[in-house]
């Protein structure tokens, strides 16, 4: 501090009212101030910087801090940031964003999904109406009939549970290894069964919505039409 007090440029800053590095003249008395502070001149200082040993000394300080400005008046209170806290805060805010988009179009993928196996159900009606008129004529009920199509989309919507978790599983090893790769850190990316198992009840219930209006389409076909229907 002294050396740079003493310094040829601290000393000619001193005596000038331009700014020597720019040769700008300085547009208020607080730019002048921050110039000899940048320079060393003024050694006065205007903040701390406190490095805690671990978030819980963290959380002390901060408290010691707010104790000590209780009744105090404002130009005696210690005005702090917490950086850490600013950090996760901001981290915190962008994955909850990235968290956002990613399940908006998760949700749109779903509708999107549900209509076209609605869609590939209608189009299974359609293309075995003789053989529903078959199965109603030889004494099947309407509710037979709609448990043929919703069985279907129920295993529909199981098989695809299971490959979409089982696919899902195999890409955490290699996100996994990347991690590590990159920071070191184990274990980030995981499948708990409980969640998987979720996984695929969601999809089966899924494609038992989307057969509903198809199912009921095919509960509602004359046998009669449906045995001239080639």
């Amino acid at each position: 501090m002294a050396d740079a007090e003493a310094s040829q440029i601290a000393i000619a800053q001193t005596q000038s009212d331009q700014d020597v590095t720019t040769g700008m003249r300085f547009v208020s008395d607080a730019a002048y101030k921050q110039a000899l502070r940048n320079l060393g001149v003024d050694t006065t200082p205007v903040s701390i910087s406190i490095y805690p040993a671990s978030f819980d000394d963290k959380d002390a300080i901060k408290s010691y801090l707010d104790d000590y400005n209780v009744d105090r008046p404002l130009e005696e209170q210690i005005l702090y940031s917490d950086i850490a806290e600013t950090v996760a805060g901001s981290t915190a805010t962008m994955l909850t964003t990235v968290s956002a988009v990613l399940i908006g179009f998760a949700v749109i993928s779903l509708i999107v999904s549900t209509i076209m196996i609605g869609i590939i159900t209608y189009v299974s009606v359609i293309e075995r109406t003789k053989e529903i008129g078959i199965l109603r004529s030889v004494g099947a009920r309407k509710k037979d009939i709609s448990r043929v199509f919703s069985a279907e989309t129920l295993l529909v919507g199981f098989a695809a549970g299971v490959i979409g978790v089982f696919l899902a599983y195999l890409l955490t090893f290699p996100i996994n290894a990347i991690i590590v790769a990159k920071v070191g850190i184990e274990g980030i990316a995981s499948l708990n069964i409980i969640i998987a198992a979720s996984l695929v009840a969601g999809s089966m219930v899924l494609t038992s919505i989307a057969g509903v209006i198809p199912a009921k389409i095919a509960t509602n076909k004359d046998p009669v039409v449906a045995l001239r229907t080639e």
